[in-house]
């Protein structure tokens, strides 16, 4: 079953089609390339606590959350390079896109920061969008040692994409047939919930093998720091790491980008997103290079939205099953 499970994420990753384990089998990226939702059931949480393994205390800044589903994985190299082909070929994310459509009858989160619901995609941010091939490679080339992009299809396929900034990663998800997660949603899942856990799979600590996170400089094993782009990970690589409904890689390889603006917490959150222009968006779950203080579910880190760096990978989420890969296009 690994050695399925392997295949299936090097021949999707790479565009060369699925595969199946039979239908009793855990769903793999052959369901639709990164766009694998997992179903992750609504509820109530604190979004600021600490867990020292115990269980949580210092509970603070309450939030409900409706079910929704969030990919398994990263967006991959793979995925992401069909993404490029498309938008090279003339597609831009259609005004009001990529809006939480289960939610509020089709309008979305609830703007905390005032009032509203979430916009979507704004037409004049395609000012943002690569133009051509050519500029798009440009872009995804932003830290030669580290970067995962490549020209042409090779080895890279399913590590998981980085150098991208929020807009690209946002209009990846639309293009997917999803939405970028908000903050709220994003912690819940890495949270377990109403559980409150420390590390998106439990209380064990993640150590230096790469089985539970890939963190901190340690993959691939006996490294002495970080390097280059073999410090990261193909994604789904620490497979101890899974969170309470399936997601792996919540904590380490990429920090991820989010919906919100990175501003204080405002009560009371019912599916709620902050949209006021605040100088950062929000990114979670820490980084091949960062420490375990990063991959506590309710770390927070942030960055202007037009910054591309090595750190910053992006997942996608979406409404139902019906709202498959690609069908953003």
């Amino acid at each position: 079953m690994a050695h399925l499970r392997a295949c299936c994420l090097i021949a999707v990753a790479s565009g060369m089609g699925g595969c199946s384990a039979g239908a009793s089998s855990k769903p793999t990226l052959a369901d639709g390339g990164a766009g694998l939702g997992l179903e992750v059931p609504g509820g109530f949480y604190f979004r600021t606590y600490s867990n020292d393994g115990s269980g949580a205390t210092g509970q603070a800044d309450s939030a409900r959350v409706s079910g929704f589903l969030l990919d398994e994985y990263l967006i991959t190299v793979g995925r992401f390079r069909e993404f490029v082909a498309a938008s090279a070929a003339g597609w831009v994310p259609p005004a009001g896109s990529g809006k939480h459509t289960h939610l509020n009858g089709g309008l979305g989160l609830v703007n905390s920061a005032g009032a509203g619901y979430e916009p979507g995609w704004v037409a004049a941010d395609a000012i943002y969008f690569p133009a051509d091939a050519d500029e798009w490679a440009t872009r995804l080339k932003c830290e030669p040692s580290f970067q995962t992009w490549t020209d042409t299809v090779g080895a890279h396929e399913t590590l998981p994409i980085n150098c991208i900034d929020w807009y690209e990663a946002y209009a990846f998800c639309i293009w997917d047939g999803g939405f970028l997660p908000s903050e709220a949603e994003w912690e819940y899942a890495a949270a377990g919930g109403d559980e409150q856990r420390r590390y998106p799979w439990g209380s064990a600590d993640p150590g230096t093998d790469s089985q539970y996170a890939i963190s901190d400089c340690h993959y691939p094993t006996g490294s002495q720091g970080c390097t280059g782009v073999e410090n990261l990970a193909p994604v789904g690589t620490a497979t101890l790491g899974a969170g309470r409904w399936g997601q792996l890689d919540l904590a380490g390889n990429l920090g991820e980008w989010t919906l919100d603006w990175y501003a204080p917490y405002v009560e009371p959150c019912t599916d709620c997103v902050f949209l006021t222009d605040f100088s950062y968006r929000v990114t979670r779950g820490g980084s091949f290079g960062t420490d375990t203080d990063n991959m506590f579910p309710p770390a927070r880190d942030g960055d202007v939205p037009i910054t591309r760096n090595s750190f910053h990978g992006a997942r996608c989420a979406r409404s139902s099953r019906g709202s498959g890969p690609g069908s953003g296009h």
